[in-house]
């Protein structure tokens, strides 16, 4: 076991003026950051980095290797279609394992998601849901509606149209002038809660704040309602109740306001079910968006799904004609093909609903004897840890500790990976994510928690001097 050098609870140091190139991280702030490893090598649930420290992934990076590193027969299948055929630009040929993987996809999601604009990732996969739903509404007479409304706080993407969609105040600067921010309504936090509501009360409110939205923006102007049906790192893996998906979904119907959810990060088995839509039958959405999980790390790969009722009818009009120069790649479409038989032979859903309750176990278990563990919350095999500075008043703890990164850090002492930043300037709060990959054994479950165990010990006691 690593002992924590005093080097690694302070940020990386500054890449010298003279150095040329670097990792992707110089341009990431150099403030109350993390220590980053060199990584070398992966495998199952395990990196190794260039001083041959081994280190547990417990978050699959930001959720994505959901098969774990190194899994020979998803990298046997990319080998081989890269050997018969590497690309193909879809605006110039079709290519059989892009029929094969939406066909599989669409028939896993079930009615009403008959067609599949393939793309190469989250970000990507939630603009086309945009652009598909506004072409829709410019094709069938309706241009008028152009307003979107999201929560706040949620995030939705990193390009420019789903960062504007986000609910984050932090980037209010960065949109000044530049683009059109999307209205928010309240999410429906569940740890801290305005005063004089319950949780019940507060979700109701917050269901009622769509239907005030749309009001005073006029109904006929909102094009969507977009929302992570459980939550990321921006809400903490916050999990709605299906009284307030239902309330939403009958608020979208009554409207005409399309309901997008986003499962870039909860879809593809981390929340029990093989998508997270599949907890609120009765309240599903008419653009579905996955991503991360569904190419596990291996390739890039994210997935726009829309009935085809809305697909044939806009490709009669005007056509949907957005393209990227990867999509449908065939390659990714292999890895994606290869990703679903692994779920299929492995029964991944089954097994990442087992080790969810035993990972949900013994995180509460944790928080009881924490006293700086404030809340756990999440489903399946997606969990947040919110710190805290009392417990009793639920105080959050001081910006300046840079509470998430120093916990990532000591967590790197002993061996573990942990996903989280503080959303939203830290406005609702600080935790950090635990997912790790589907394929972990329960005895691996065990080694993550004892490890997280011994990182909350060592936060605690600096916190204890910090105070």
């Amino acid at each position: 076991m690593k002992t924590l050098a005093a080097r690694e609870l302070h940020p990386n140091e500054p890449v010298p003026a003279a150095a040329i190139g670097g990792t992707q991280d110089v341009f990431y702030a150099r403030r109350n950051a993390a220590r980053l490893p060199m990584m070398v090598r992966a495998e199952g649930i395990h990196f190794w980095d260039e001083a041959g420290e081994r280190y547990i992934d417990a978050s699959c990076g930001p959720m994505v290797s959901s098969l774990g590193h190194g899994n020979r027969r998803v990298i046997d299948a990319m080998a081989a279609q890269a050997l018969r055929l590497d690309y193909v630009f879809s605006r110039v040929g079709r290519n059989q394992p892009n029929q094969a993987y939406a066909e599989r996809l669409a028939r896993l999601a079930g009615p009403g998601f008959e067609r599949v604009s393939l793309s190469s990732g989250g970000s990507e996969a939630m603009e086309r849901a945009l652009q598909f739903a506004r072409q829709f509404a410019v094709a069938t007479g309706e241009a008028s509606r152009r307003r979107v409304i999201s929560l706040d706080p949620s995030y939705h993407g990193a390009t420019i149209a789903t960062l504007a969609i986000s609910g984050n105040n932090a980037g209010a600067a960065f949109f000044d002038g530049f683009a059109t921010i999307a209205d928010t309504v309240p999410a429906p936090m569940t740890y801290r809660l305005p005063a004089g509501h319950t949780a019940e009360s507060w979700e109701r409110d917050c269901a009622d704040a769509l239907e005030r939205k749309i009001q005073a923006l006029g109904p006929r102007s909102v094009l969507a309602f977009a929302i992570e049906p459980v939550g990321g790192l921006s809400t903490g893996a916050l999990v709605p109740s299906a009284a307030y998906m239902r309330a939403i979904r009958e608020v979208c119907t009554r409207h005409g306001v399309l309901l997008i959810f986003d499962e870039v990060l909860c879809g593809a088995g981390r929340t029990g079910r093989f998508f997270a839509m599949e907890h609120w039958p009765d309240a599903r959405p008419d653009i579905l968006v996955v991503a991360k999980a569904i190419g596990a790390g291996y390739a890039p790969l994210g997935a726009t799904l829309v009935p085809a009722a809305m697909a044939d009818r806009l490709a009669a009009l005007t056509g949907f004609d957005f393209s990227y120069s990867y999509n449908a790649n065939p390659i990714a479409c292999a890895v994606g093909l290869a990703v679903l038989d692994e779920f299929a032979r492995e029964d991944l859903v089954a097994q990442g609903r087992a080790r969810g309750g035993q990972l949900e176990a013994g995180l509460r278990s944790l928080a009881a004897s924490c006293p700086m563990v404030g809340d756990v919350r999440g489903r399946g095999m997606l969990w947040a840890v919110e710190l805290v500075r009392d417990k009793a008043s639920r105080a959050m703890l001081p910006p300046d500790w840079g509470a998430v990164d120093r916990v990532r850090n000591h967590a790197l002492a002993h061996g573990l990976l942990l996903y989280s930043r503080a959303t939203s300037g830290g406005r609702y709060g600080q935790w950090f994510m635990v997912a790790p990959p589907l394929v972990a054994s329960a005895a691996e479950i065990d080694d993550i928690l004892a490890r997280i165990a011994r990182t909350l010990e060592d936060f605690t006691r600096w916190a204890a001097t910090a105070a």
